[in-house]
């Protein structure tokens, strides 16, 4: 992340989440993505819900606290994105970020289906959805 810029973990719609505190351009690096490097055999008989996946060898288990990044919350429309680089793992912005906004970021199909779905999505923008489709907002003719 750039020099002066900061992030903060505070309370969001699905938890703890990973706020700007400050604008974050598009095309940013944001934060790495930092934890143990395990092999996948380790990975599976860890288990846990911070793995991520660097290569078809390695998946960064990135449950310590001190990795900020654990704390970026799924979004189905999301404002960051994970990328690898060797062996590290960094995020950056997909566009424009608010001071003040979260960062989110798509955690793929495997564990959408395995983790969130089950428990339906609390995303904004799965949020907004609901909303729409539970009458909010809409008059009745009647």
């Amino acid at each position: 992340m750039s020099k002066g810029k900061k992030l903060v973990i505070k309370r969001s719609r699905t938890g703890l989440g990973l706020f700007a505190v400050e604008p974050i351009p598009r095309d940013r690096r944001i934060v790495e993505y930092t934890g143990p490097m395990l092999n996948y055999e380790e990975a599976d008989k860890r288990g846990g819900k911070y793995l991520l996946t660097v290569d078809e060898r390695r998946v960064i288990d990135g449950t310590p606290r001190s990795n900020l990044a654990r704390y970026i919350n799924h979004s189905c429309r999301p404002n960051a994105r994970a990328y690898t680089t060797g062996i590290r793992v960094w995020v950056w912005s997909l566009r424009a970020i608010k001071a003040g906004e979260e960062i989110t970021m798509n955690y793929g199909k495997e564990y959408f289906d395995d983790h969130i779905k089950p428990k339906g999505c609390k995303c904004d923008s799965c949020s907004a959805e609901k909303s729409k489709s539970n009458g909010r907002g809409k008059t009745s003719a009647g």
